[in-house]
């Protein structure tokens, strides 16, 4: 039986995850990694590239040997990563320098280019991006500060676009992750040379476009001999996190909705024609199927927070969860159903709803906490943790719907917090519709996998696997009742983060992160 492999490089950690040909999935194997500050380059966030190829080369050749699948039954490998980071290579192919997602170190160079004249708002009608995590500030920032290496600058890739050139030499960008550089022009979702020009950038960095799908070709002699993956396995392209998870369940088709629910929370919808409006609120990306878009808001932090916030402050329930031999965030989860809708009052400041114009969040902190103290506390504040989440992406979900004149009557709800019941209604209760939940959570691996079956002929199109793979695991059904009780929870939770966001605009605070420029 034929098998194929989806590599997921996140923010947290890069994973391969083995799919046979009915999409189900055999094995997986991951390693956490992380991403440098520069030395003395303020909000800096490098990649590491060699430590983390090595990552990548590690978790291939595990999930190979803990699932008895033999080298020469993958037919294709395919990768997706989170969107925004980059790697420049020299002439030689040779990387040279790289960024993660959120490296906000070019904060000189947004505040420049939004000061000179409409050069902002020119990009964003052409690339539905803005500065906030676009790639000419950061090119401008090599240019400035590494200008030997911007000399030598020949080609820039996404990361999952490098993935796919360690194993297979070939150097290439797909419009849905590329989208998110900035650097290409949505409606033909192709580079457009006026994107690098406003900038003051030079032209031809981008390699050629293909879409995700396009087989590239077999992995190397050297990846094979690195990887442990034969040299007759053949490298696919794949595309961007999100628009590989809306691809991994399916939504293939104007209107539909999404929540992607990971270390960050995604809010997609798909939209028929890229339409950028003038306030700039959120951003519009190229979706990982030919001919259709995706507008996007993004709430920081989600998993984040509550990974944090075990690891902080919930001692009790980790030793127990050991002595018990299950997992932490259960015990924490079913401390918290039990505590009533509004978590006793706490009110969490976590991320912000979104304004891509001007992206900022204020200080992370809990509000109005009982001194009583104890477990209750404890499941109360992890309770406003689930909440916050969910009231940021119904915001968000508000935001995009409205931006594009989308009427939403249910949402996709994956990723890993998908799993959770609690959480899930929690979410259906504060949205106010359905959410629809895959078999398969991890939809982005999924949607990644599908490209790769694509690729190597097993369906006509990414799309035509994902709708044939995807299996729907339940409905979540909103309580009416819920709903209009959180309705006041919503609005003292605004009250309070307005009042939260002046204390950082005034400096009394520090911003869980602002974008460069703010």
């Amino acid at each position: 039986m034929s098998h194929v492999i989806a590599i997921d490089a996140g923010t947290g950690s890069v994973r391969a995850i083995l799919f046979d040909a009915d999409g189900h999935q055999v094995a997986s194997a991951t390693r956490a990694w992380t991403h440098d500050p520069e030395a003395g380059v303020p909000d800096s966030m490098g990649f590491a590239w060699e430590r983390n190829y090595a990552l990548v080369v590690e978790v291939l050749r595990e999930v190979l040997a803990t699932s008895g699948v033999g080298a020469q039954d993958i037919r294709a490998v395919s990768a997706t990563s989170m969107r925004e980071g980059i790697v420049v290579l020299d002439a030689a192919g040779r990387e040279i320098w790289g960024c993660a997602n959120v490296d906000a170190r070019a904060g000189q160079e947004v505040a420049e280019l939004a000061a000179s004249g409409d050069v902002e708002e020119q990009v964003y009608a052409l690339s539905g991006q803005t500065f906030a995590l676009a790639a000419q500030p950061r090119l401008l920032w090599l240019a400035r500060h590494r200008p030997e290496l911007y000399e030598r600058a020949e080609t820039v890739l996404m990361l999952s676009e490098w993935v796919l050139y360690r194993l297979s030499g070939i150097k290439v960008m797909e419009p849905s992750n590329g989208s998110t550089s900035g650097l290409l022009e949505l409606e033909s979702r192709d580079v457009d040379d006026r994107l690098a020009t406003l900038c003051g950038l030079r032209v031809g960095l981008v390699p050629q476009i293909v879409e995700p799908g396009t087989a590239l070709g077999p992995v190397t002699s050297t990846a094979s001999r690195d990887t442990g993956l034969s040299p007759d396995t053949t490298v696919v392209v794949g595309g961007g996190d999100a628009q590989m998870a809306t691809l991994g369940t399916g939504l293939t088709a104007a209107g539909q909705a999404m929540i992607i629910a990971g270390t960050f929370w995604q809010q997609e919808v798909n939209i028929a024609t890229p339409t950028t409006g003038a306030q700039r609120t959120v951003r519009i990306n190229a979706a990982g199927v030919p001919g259709l878009w995706q507008a996007e808001a993004i709430a920081f932090h989600a998993g984040t927070a509550v990974r944090w916030f075990r690891d902080t402050f919930a001692g009790p329930e980790v030793r127990a969860a050991e002595q018990e031999g299950v997992d932490p965030l259960d015990l924490l989860t079913q401390a918290a159903a039990d505590v009533p809708i509004g978590a006793d009052g706490i009110i969490p400041i976590f991320s912000d709803v979104m304004n891509y114009a001007r992206w900022k969040h204020a200080a992370p902190s809990f509000l109005n906490l009982s001194l009583d103290g104890g477990p209750r506390l404890r499941a109360a504040m992890f309770r406003a943790l689930l909440e916050n989440a969910a009231i940021v992406a119904d915001a968000n979900l508000s935001l995009v719907a409205n931006s594009t004149g989308s009427s939403l009557t249910e949402v996709v709800f994956a990723g890993g917090s998908a799993r959770s019941k609690v959480w899930a209604q929690i979410v259906a209760d504060v949205v106010g519709k359905p959410l629809k939940i895959p078999t398969v959570v991890e939809a982005t691996s999924h949607g990644t996998a599908a490209c790769a079956a694509s690729g190597v002929g097993q369906f006509d199109s990414p799309s035509e696997a994902a709708r044939s793979w995807v299996r729907w695991g339940r409905m979540v059904e909103p309580s009416l009742a819920r709903h209009e009780e959180y309705a006041a929870v919503k609005e003292r939770w605004r009250l309070a983060y307005d009042a939260q966001r002046q204390l950082m605009e005034a400096g009394v605070t520090t911003p869980m992160w602002q974008a460069p420029g703010t």
